[in-house]
Formats: C-alpha cells, structure tokens, sequence
C-alpha cells in the first residue's frame, strides 16, 4: 500500500492569521523608501508568482479542511496567475485524484515535472500516481529522478515507494534492495521497516522478517497489516503462541478491520 502521507507536497504552505496586533513602532523613513523601490523593481512575472502562491496555499488548506469546491476555485485561480508555478499543479493534481478526475490529475503532476525536472517532490508524486494506474516501470523512471535530486529531503520516501511499486509487481528481490536503500537513507523510516519485513515475509525468509518487523513495532507503530504479518511470520516460524497472541492485539486494536474480521471468520469455520 502506498501511504499519501508519504507522497504529499515538498513544500509546507502556511497561512496567515488575521487577528488584532499591537501597533508597531515608527518605520525609519529611508526603510519606506527601501521598501517602495523593491515593490517597483520586482516584476510582474514575480508578482504573479507570488499570487499564484498565496492561492495555493489557500486551495491547500481549502482541500484539507474539505472544502473541495472552494480549494478547486483557488488553485485555478493560481494557475491563472501563473501556469509555470509548479506546486499549484501538484496541489490540484491531488485535488483531482481525490475527485477521481485521474485524467486531469495526470496531466497536473507531469506539468509540475516539466516545469521542475530534477526536483525530488514532484517527480515523487507522480511516479506514485504512475505506480497507482499500474505503470511500474514508468513510474520507476521518476523515482529514479527523486532520489538524484542532492536537495531533497526525504530520498527515503522515494526509495519506500518506489520500493513498494516493485512489490505490487512482484518483483521481491528489487524491492527488497529499494527497501534497504530507503533504511541506509532513514534508519527510522518505519514504511520502509514494515514493507521490508513483509517482502522477506513473502521470500520465505520469516526469521529475518520477523527483525524488521520487531523494530518497527519497537519505534510504537502498529496497523491492522502489521499485525497481521506478525501472525503470519510467527506462524511459519512455528511460534503458535506468538502467532495467538498478535490475533489478540489485532482483534483488541483494531476490531472493526478487514483483518481481524478475517480472522474471525476463519476461528469460526
């Protein structure tokens, strides 16, 4: 499963709050003057970077609260400013893959790459929506290009999904190496340490998915899947009551799942 919170914006956008401030003290004369004459020299193509900016930011935070119809009217009216802002297309291309517009979202986030070639965000996203439309090799090319980029943050997010893009493929042993990769970036990349524990689950390699996995419940994670595969990897490894005891942690935690009702119904048969 990819996780969004993995491939979201590079970027945090933040917004001003409007309330009541002190008044602050006189401003030196010559610093108006300073300030007058950087507003006449910056461009107008600046000026419509900046308001295609202060759109984004506010169709992002319009698409967080929900409010789908109002962040769609921002972030158009961002573009408006300036086609060449690339994370207004990244931001809409979220928008319009949650509105299942996947035709329009494709075009949005490889606008954001044409306009941002070797930045590792926008090359993230949409090697992660490439991988969601089942375009794995494709999507490995962006990945590739994420994490080449000497700036960006989070290469390990890149490497976990580009990662996990190859297990939906089956390809275990390329995905095992992206996993790894992703821990050498981020040792406490704790995606990365559950998808290396089920891929060496499905290589039939329990005893050493049973390490990862243990240290990714060590860091305080848990989640229906991984509790599920430390069922299943204490199963093979013969450990009936270790097995027992992650249905009762599943069924305890997360009793409405998919998984623990799966396992209720096989206790019942």
């Amino acid at each position: 499963m990819l996780r969004k919170c993995s491939w979201l914006l590079g970027a945090t956008l933040l917004l001003a709050a409007c309330h009541s401030q002190p008044k602050p003290p006189p401003v030196p004369k010559d610093a108006l003057n300073a300030d007058h004459l950087n507003l006449k020299q910056s461009t107008k193509e600046d000026r419509a970077l900046e308001g295609a900016r202060i759109h984004t930011e506010l169709g992002q935070q319009y698409m967080q609260n929900g409010q789908f119809q109002d962040a769609m009217e921002k972030l158009t009216k961002a573009l408006q400013f300036s086609d060449k802002y690339a994370p207004a297309h990244t931001v809409i291309a979220v928008l319009y893959e949650r509105l299942g517009d996947d035709a329009n979202a494709a075009i949005h986030y490889k606008r954001a790459v044409d306009l941002e070639p070797k930045k590792g965000a926008p090359n993230n996203n949409y090697g992660v929506f490439l991988c969601k439309s089942g375009k794995a090799a494709e999507a490995q090319v962006y990945f590739d290009r994420a994490v080449l980029d000497p700036y960006y943050d989070t290469p390990d997010v890149a490497l976990t999904n580009a990662g996990t893009c190859q297990l939906k493929s089956n390809q275990y042993d390329t995905a095992e190496i992206d996993f790894r990769k992703a821990l050498a970036r981020n040792a406490r990349n704790n995606e990365a340490l559950y998808q290396l524990a089920h891929v060496l689950y499905l290589k039939n390699d329990a005893f050493r998915a049973r390490a990862f996995l243990q240290r990714y419940e060590a860091s305080g994670q848990s989640s229906p899947d991984a509790l599920k595969l430390g069922h299943d990897i204490e199963l093979r490894l013969g450990n009936g009551e270790g097995a027992q005891d992650y249905i009762r942690r599943l069924r305890t935690q997360f009793p409405d799942s998919e998984q623990a009702r799966a396992t209720d119904a096989t206790a019942r048969q």
